[in-house]
């Protein structure tokens, strides 16, 4: 339980997993924002938050972070080595952050919920059910928060456009198509340690899976039916190898009364650097009674600047994500629903922990694990369907490609045509 208390306010002290660039877009101005403003809400009150300790591989970055931050963040404990996530959760720390790989994700996690700390965990939270399984049974266990960042959920768009669902205005989708290209920098510099023999599926395309499920189908009886996907290769790593450059997936659910809703979600690291956007973003979906149409890139601003566009300003920029501002006030600051959801998280740690007596704690911690937008345990679908894709794109690459993975029941069976071939991928377990 959190106990830490700083000059006469509750204090909860972060730890971070990962300093790379989300950690730099999102965890840091969060961090560097909340140490001189703290959060309040009439629930809890005034809560502190610090960086109390960082995990990194070589401990450089951490090094680099701390001389550039200066007094924008207050001291911090760095540790580094092959090992440093589970030394981290032995420290007092009180909530742990998991930006690391999606695939270093479940290990570093699993350490810190073993050591009774709350979890915030970057999307994908894992790559296979039972992991995902073993996850929820230890947040349970210890009585702490398990929570993962779908930032897109946060999207002003993406929030109307589930309200206008939620009010029945927009009724019964029957389709959509989500598409979301990053540059070759995000591929081949900034993530290039860590994209071998991934996919920039389960890096981009969760973030729209994630939005399908909870905005069309969350509470609702229509269920995750087939999933199925395919690839390139050949940029970013040989043609014949593990490492994908775009993927495309695709998802059907079905309803009872035997109608189907299919989308489909593309997905690259290899768009041009020179692209007038960070990254090209769109979204169609098709409805009994409407069609909605997003372009992230496209809402409201233009702008070039002579010897500065398209790098390092943008043409066509998205200051909703993160965007450092002047406020018409004079201050500087740094905002948008990337950092959104990060606040989000520690304020719901926070009304667990300082939210009314302890007494009461456990009747809190479960009403926070009740905001399916985030929490751990409503992350079935979207695991399932990242456990899917990557167990077809691994037969792929074997050339037998058309795989169809079909859910019944919680169990996740994989057809390949021609073959005759099933394989089992999950089993349904208790608990979950």
């Amino acid at each position: 339980m959190v106990g830490n208390h700083r000059q006469d306010k509750p204090v909860i002290r972060a730890g971070m997993i990962g300093l790379g660039m989300i950690f730099d877009e999102t965890y840091r101005p969060f961090f560097e924002q909340v140490r001189t403003s703290d959060l309040y809400r009439r629930e809890f009150g005034v809560v502190g938050v610090e960086l109390a300790a960082v995990a990194t591989r070589t401990g450089q970055r951490a090094e680099a972070y701390r001389q550039s931050a200066g007094n924008r963040i207050g001291p911090f404990v760095s540790i580094h080595g092959h090992d440093a996530a589970e030394q981290l959760c032995r420290l007092d720390v009180d909530a742990m952050c998991v930006a690391t790989p999606d695939d270093r994700h479940y290990a570093a996690a699993r350490a810190a919920l073993q050591a009774g700390k709350h979890v915030l965990i970057e999307k994908p939270s894992v790559l296979r059910l039972e992991q995902l399984a073993e996850l929820d049974r230890l947040a349970r266990e210890q009585k702490v928060l398990a929570k993962v960042v779908y930032h897109k959920l946060l999207d002003p768009d993406h929030k109307k456009l589930r309200t206008h669902v939620a009010d029945g205005i927009l009724r019964h989708v029957n389709s959509g198509y989500c598409s979301l290209l990053e540059p070759k920098q995000i591929s081949m510099s900034q993530f290039s340690e860590w994209v071998q023999g991934r996919n920039p599926g389960t890096y981009v395309a969760v973030h729209y899976v994630k939005l399908i499920d909870f905005t069309f189908f969350h509470g609702t009886p229509a269920r995750l039916k087939m999933v199925t996907a395919t690839g390139q290769r050949g940029l970013v790593g040989p043609p014949e190898g593990p490492t994908w450059d775009s993927v495309q997936l695709r998802m059907v659910y079905a309803y009872p009364d035997g109608r189907e809703a299919g989308f489909d979600i593309h997905t690259s690291w290899v768009n041009p650097d020179n692209f007038p956007g960070y990254v090209e973003q769109e979204v169609q979906f098709r409805f009994d009674n409407g069609v909605w149409n997003a372009h992230q890139r496209k809402r409201g601003v233009e702008v070039c600047v002579e010897g500065m566009s398209p790098n390092p300003i943008k043409m066509t920029p998205n200051h909703h994500y993160n965007g450092t501002f002047l406020e018409p006030w004079g201050e500087r600051s740094q905002r948008g629903y990337g950092i959104e959801a990060i606040q989000r998280f520690f304020e719901e740690v926070a009304e667990v922990e300082f939210g009314g007596p302890p007494s009461e704690r456990e009747q809190r911690l479960e009403r926070v694990r009740l905001l399916h937008y985030n929490d751990l345990s409503a992350d079935w679908n979207t695991v399932a369907t990242v456990h899917a894709m990557e167990a077809v794109l691994a037969h792929h690459k074997e050339g037998r490609s058309g795989g169809v993975v079909q859910i019944e029941e919680g169990r996740l069976t994989l057809w390949l045509p021609g073959s005759g071939h099933t394989e089992t991928l999950y089993e349904p377990q208790t608990g979950l």
